[in-house]
């Protein structure tokens, strides 16, 4: 779930609605790529709204009644990232989409793996999400089920297909936007580590 502000209070609670509703995202991956290797569309574009659609919920319902957690800054971006990865593959080996799209949206996953694995060293969990962040989630989540559509026959998969690499194109620059000031943001906590470290 988002963790909103940077400066928002983060608890350890775990069975809350917001980290339920990302266990269930968690949950509904492996059928998720069933769905689409075996090109159960319907299934597929289903499991893709309620992937979307639980995102937003858990991530509002955790800043309106103050329930963020720790948990849920784990569970969320995992499964986030679990769909994204899952319908990369999918969309590929299907050939709707190319594999260097594939490739730099796995470098850019690459890129925060580094990050993280920096951040976990400095002794932090999970850094606050971006705007960046969950907007190229969105986008991302939004383009895929679009161009599975445009594969179809019709008015709606003639006007599915260019919205959907719009918001392609939009969620991988984004992406690596978020990325990147991840990045900065974890080189500014380091910076104010040492500045409150004694000589």
């Amino acid at each position: 779930m988002s963790t909103g502000a940077p400066d928002q209070q983060v608890s350890d609670r775990v069975l809350t609605v917001p980290n339920a509703l990302s266990a269930a995202r968690l949950v509904g991956v492996p059928f998720f790529l069933w769905a689409i290797l075996t090109e159960h569309d319907g299934l597929a574009l289903a499991l893709l709204f309620l992937a979307g659609l639980t995102d937003y919920l858990d991530g509002m319902i955790a800043r309106k009644y103050n329930l963020v957690s720790r948990v849920g800054q784990l569970l969320d971006p995992v499964a986030d990232r679990l769909y994204i990865v899952s319908t990369l593959l999918g969309l590929a080996w299907r050939e709707i989409i190319p594999w260097w799209l594939v490739a730099v949206l796995f470098a850019r996953e690459l890129f925060m793996g580094v990050v993280v694995l920096i951040a976990k060293r400095h002794g932090w969990v999970g850094l606050p999400v971006h705007f960046a962040g969950k907007a190229a989630t969105f986008n991302l989540l939004y383009a895929f089920p679009l161009l599975l559509l445009g594969e179809g026959t019709g008015t709606l998969a003639t006007i599915a297909e260019p919205v959907g690499w719009a918001f392609a194109w939009w969620g991988t620059v984004l992406y690596w936007v978020a990325g990147i000031l991840y990045a900065v943001q974890l080189r500014q906590l380091i910076a104010a580590e040492e500045r409150t470290v004694p000589a």
